[in-house]
């Protein structure tokens, strides 16, 4: 039996092996996908395979870690075949430090994995969904994408992880307006804290985490609907979608009001004086 057959739908789901990624794959199995699961740990993809294909479903699984450019290879030449109609780019992991305290190799896997490895598996999938004029892509980014203003107590120390999340949502914006009526949906998914491992390893009170977090069905539950509404921007916890647009008004306001040839008066002051402030 192939893994995945001509006659069904195929979503290709990273960070599949357990919180949002098996979620999404149990939920669009229930909704007629046939998966190709990616993750690092190859028993736990095995085991929501075997979930899946006990509900029908038939599923592929790739063991890979996406932050070694070989193994990313493999996984964007499967993402390029052309039947992938779903793709979730939603692999992740937090490396939260002060910055001048992170390993240089954690910046860079953080910066491989949330954004050049969400780049290149949507630029392998996407030349087929624009060919059968379907598909849809849902990047998996994060609240902290907004936190950029906000200290970093009580918020953890974030600058490449919500810098990496941040440019998971402009790209997926932007890339949102090079398709209009090419039948391909885009969605920047932002989450808030979600009831996952992703905090296992931060020394994190439990207690604390499970009073505030969501769990991956809703999120997933969330993204879908949205989806179906046509919503760029998701976020699951947010009651007022105005809030979103006002947030787009505002940035489209200042490049408009900020796009102009002469400097502003408050610098050509400072240039005049000699000083800086």
């Amino acid at each position: 039996m192939p893994a995945v057959r001509p006659s069904r739908p195929v979503a290709l789901v990273t960070g599949a092996s357990s919180g949002i990624g098996a979620s999404y794959a149990d939920r669009l199995a229930g909704d007629g996908y046939d998966l190709v699961l990616v993750a690092r740990r190859r028993d736990r993809l095995e085991d929501v395979a075997s979930r899946l294909r006990s509900h029908g479903a038939a599923a592929e699984i790739i063991a890979a870690d996406l932050t070694d450019p070989v193994e990313l290879a493999g996984v964007e030449t499967r993402a390029s075949q052309g039947d992938v109609e779903f793709l979730v780019n939603n692999a992740g992991f937090a490396g939260y430090r002060p910055f001048a305290e992170l390993d240089p190799k954690t910046a860079e896997d953080l910066i491989r994995l949330h954004a050049l490895a969400v780049t290149r598996l949507t630029r392998a999938a996407l030349p087929g969904m624009v060919r059968r004029r379907r598909g849809a892509i849902v990047n998996v980014a994060s609240l902290l994408s907004l936190s950029g203003s906000l200290p970093a107590n009580p918020l953890p120390y974030r600058a490449t992880y919500a810098g990496a999340k941040a440019f998971l949502v402009t790209f997926t914006q932007a890339l949102s307006g090079e398709l209009p009526g090419s039948g391909v949906q885009l969605q920047a998914l932002l989450p808030g804290v979600v009831a996952t491992e992703f905090h296992d390893t931060l020394n994190v009170d439990p207690s604390r985490m499970a009073s505030m977090a969501m769990q991956p069905d809703d999120v997933v539950a969330a993204s879908l609907a949205a989806l179906e509404a046509s919503e760029l921007v998701c976020i699951p916890g947010l009651e007022d979608p105005a809030l979103v647009e006002q947030l787009t008004a505002a940035q489209r306001a200042i490049m408009q009001a900020g796009n102009r040839p002469v400097l502003a008066s408050r610098y050509t002051t400072a240039s005049a004086t000699g000083k800086s402030s």
